[in-house]
Order: structure tokens, then sequence, then C-alpha cells
């Protein structure tokens, strides 16, 4: 039962690290856990010497707590020399997986205002600057002369701005207009104009989840396989981050518990490893691939 408290309790305070705040709400739906143990937790934090920031209904714990300034005093960056770091990675011409990881990584760690002013590209830099103050006073924008890659034309976009994706390149936002929440290009505003005006439709403000194959949606659906030794072996190997949604079962498999956004990665998984994968209790998963294996079949015998 410690145990359990304990990993619940650093589940929290690796996410209030990241450098975004949270509302209760949004940290409840991400941990599963009831606002009375985080509103519990957080007074704990405090108790222990944390510094707890509260920005409107965001929070957030300030790396200058001493706790964490003990542990990473050899490893910790100034913001000078974030900002150096941040201006070496955007001058890289490649943009391999390696790269995009460090940039996440700054992102997390570091203000994200303070590394988007000091940007190569001044244009998305200012774009993301003012967003950013957006979603930390919870303001309205204006997307100026936003380009719409499938109509091609350029509008304005009143938006209520509130979760950054894809290493601070998109920003999902509720569009006013058509009532959606929807997800745009930071390069493709020509301008951002912050309003003086409040969310007004922050309880439809929905989180969007990121599954283990990249895939993207605001609602997802628990997928059980028991894995085999091959493909336990190559899915860490893709997918490190699986290790924490698996567990041994007592003949030596694997029993891999997770959210899925779309059926396409894992089923791309499960399709090119069916002999050393078993579906369990998914029958979504299970109809999926059926129809898949059904296209399949037509298709070769064409």
């Amino acid at each position: 039962m410690e145990l359990e408290k304990f990993d619940r309790q650093l589940r929290l305070m690796v996410l209030l690290t990241q450098n975004r705040a949270h509302s209760v709400e949004d940290i409840s739906c991400m941990l599963h856990l009831s606002k009375r143990s985080i509103y519990r937790y957080l007074d704990s934090f405090r108790d222990m010497g944390f510094k707890v920031v509260k920005e409107g209904t965001y929070y957030r714990l300030d790396h200058s707590s001493p706790f964490f300034r003990d542990i990473t005093d050899k490893i910790h960056l100034t913001q000078d020399e974030a900002i150096t770091l941040n201006n070496i990675l955007n001058a890289v011409p490649d943009n391999s997986p390696q790269v995009r990881h460090l940039r996440a990584k700054l992102a997390q760690l570091y203000d994200d205002k303070a590394l988007a002013s000091h940007g190569i590209d001044t244009h998305v830099a200012k774009n993301l600057t003012k967003l950013y103050e957006a979603v930390r006073t919870e303001h309205m924008v204006v997307l100026k002369g936003y380009s719409s890659p499938s109509s091609s034309k350029m509008s304005d976009r009143i938006v209520e701005p509130y979760l950054f994706l894809s290493d601070n390149t998109e920003v999902r936002c509720y569009e006013v207009a058509s009532g959606m929440n929807k997800t745009f290009k930071i390069s493709r505003a020509q301008s951002i104009e912050l309003l003086d005006m409040l969310w007004s439709h922050k309880d439809k403000h929905k989180p969007i989840y990121t599954d283990l194959f990249h895939f993207s949606s605001e609602t997802t659906t628990t997928v059980k396989l028991l894995l085999g030794t091959l493909a336990t072996s190559l899915l860490l190997e893709e997918y490190p981050v699986a290790e924490h949604e698996m567990k041994q079962q007592e003949d030596g498999r694997y029993l891999l518990t997770t959210n899925v956004c779309s059926f396409k990665g894992i089923g791309r998984f499960v399709l090119g490893l069916f002999d050393d994968i078993e579906i369990i209790d998914s029958p979504e998963l299970t109809k999926y691939l059926q129809t898949q294996a059904e296209l399949l079949t037509q298709k070769i015998q064409k």
C-alpha cells in the first residue's frame, strides 16, 4: 500500500516538473487520481519543502525547490546555458529523433518563453512567445493570417490555446467559430494577437493523448496483448517506454496493457508478429484486425 502511494506521489511530481502547469481536473484525468488525493499530495509536497506554484487554477513544482537543486546541481543548466544549447540544436540541419528528443527535453525542463525568444526562426519564436503567455494566463488569441493546409486560404482564427504539441511546433486550441478542439501549426500563423478576453470554454478543452505507437486523439481504447519473447524484444527495442505497461506472467510471456488512440499503430505491430502475440479481452482491436486481414486477402487475390 505504501509503495502504491509513493508511486502515485512520484508520478504526480514528475508531471508537475515538466515546465507545464496543470489543473487538478487535468491531473485527475491523466494520472487517474481523485481530486481529494491530488490536493492532499500537493499539501504534502509543501510540507516537505517543495515550492508548489499556483497560477490561476493550474499547478506546477518550481525547479528551484531545494530538493531538485540538491539532486541536479551537477547537471543543472543555467538559463543562458539552456538557450545556448537550444540555439545549437536549432542550427542542426537534420531532424533526427535524437535531436527532436533533446529539444523536447529542453522544452520540458526550461522556460519555453525564454527558449522561444532566442530561437533561430524569429517568426515562430514570436508566435510561440505570445501563445505561451496566452496559455499561462488563460487568454484567447487570434491566429492572424493562418494558412490552412486543406483549403490553401488564409484567415484569422479566434481560439483558446491550451496545450503545446510536437516539440512546441503545434498548439492545441478550442476554436470559437467551429466549437471544436483543433491542432494548429504555429508557423502557419503570420502573427499572434493576444486578446483581452479570458477563456470562456474551458470546460470544452479536452486533453489529447499520444499512445505508444505515436498516434494521437482525444479518446483512447484499452487493449491487452500477451507477448512472446520475439514480440517483447521488438516492442521494447522500438518503443522502450512500453516497459512500464508490461507485466511478466508465470509462463514467461509478458502482458501488455495499454491505451491506444488508433488501432493503426498497434495493428501493424500485431499483424507483423501475429504468431507470437495473443489478444486478450480486446474485442474492438480484434474486429479491426479481422477487417484488415480481409482487405489484405482481397488485395492478394486480385
